[in-house]
């Protein structure tokens, strides 16, 4: 199987994985190419493509694997995955975040599943999507030189103190509900990363979205919604808007910005999100019956 490898070394964890995924290359006759700008690992994946490559691997963060699994969208190609980010939601989500010897190992071992891709405003996301304070979170993040959980948490803490909450419209199959929102995410798995369990119950593999919405957060409920979001129950806070489709229109006041997988966008007024099912292949490990 003809591999070629993608690396982002300003992603987390990628320099200290390179030498396996070298050895590994070396061994299999892979190909290992280095991105250097912002947007170059889809550049690289559609080169890959063009080449005839059938295993094309994202050695990154969730940054890289969009950029890399955007242009595999529909394609012969399949993905694969060497998480080295902040917070690696799609690794976690498939059972593939650990060591690089294990994700390495998933490379030759594991399975090729179809799973759904997510679209928020023509926008392709595989983790989750989101505007309100996680987009402003992702915008504030992504201008730092130094990343990692510590930074992200500090990050959010500063931001925390001037957010607002804001009125959102959400139409979906089932009608149209007018809310008040700390902030909205759009899952196509069940989480953002490091865990934090965003949309209990969610799967890549579905056809489904799933769309969830905080309330405003105060000094009553703060506590309560940090430790439900780490411990996946998050379902079961008061006041927590779950609901799950194929698509949803949100619209809301004024422009702002919209996270894909972390990577941000400016958006107006009205956001369609929508799935694309089983639209991308990915190496998965074998022994998940299925992708959540």
């Amino acid at each position: 199987m003809k591999t070629r490898f993608i690396a982002n070394l300003r992603s987390g964890r990628a320099i200290k994985a390179l030498p396996a995924v070298r050895e590994f290359a070396k061994h299999h006759g892979a190909e290992i190419v280095l991105t250097e700008r912002s947007r170059h690992a889809s550049e690289l994946a559609q080169a890959a493509l063009q080449e005839d490559c059938e295993l094309i691997v994202a050695v990154g963060g969730d940054g890289t694997m969009n950029e890399v699994a955007s242009a595999l969208i529909d394609t012969h190609a399949t993905l694969g995955l060497v998480p080295c980010g902040s917070g690696d939601g799609l690794g976690r989500h498939l059972g593939i975040h650990g060591t690089a010897a294990h994700a390495l190992d998933v490379l030759v071992k594991g399975k090729a599943r179809l799973i759904d891709t997510g679209m928020a405003d023509g926008h392709p996301f595989f983790t989750a999507a989101g505007i309100g304070f996680e987009a402003e979170i992702a915008q504030r993040f992504n201008a730092l030189q130094k990343r990692g959980f510590l930074r992200y948490f500090t990050t959010s803490a500063r931001a925390f103190r001037e957010w607002k909450p804001s009125r959102y419209v959400i139409n979906h199959a089932g009608g149209r509900d007018e809310l008040v929102v700390f902030t909205l995410a759009v899952a196509n798995s069940d989480q953002y990363g490091n865990n934090a369990i965003i949309a209990p119950g969610a799967r890549a593999d579905d056809g489904l979205l799933d769309l969830c919405a905080i309330p405003p957060v105060n000094v009553r409920n703060a506590a309560s919604l940090m430790t439900r979001l780490f411990t996946g129950n998050l379902d079961r806070q008061r006041g927590v808007y779950l609901r799950r489709s194929s698509e949803f229109t949100v619209e809301r006041a004024g422009r702002g910005p919209l996270h894909t997988d972390g990577e941000v966008h400016d958006a107006g007024t009205t956001i369609e999100f929508r799935i694309r099912p089983s639209s991308l292949r990915i190496m998965a490990p074998v022994e998940r019956s299925s992708l959540r």
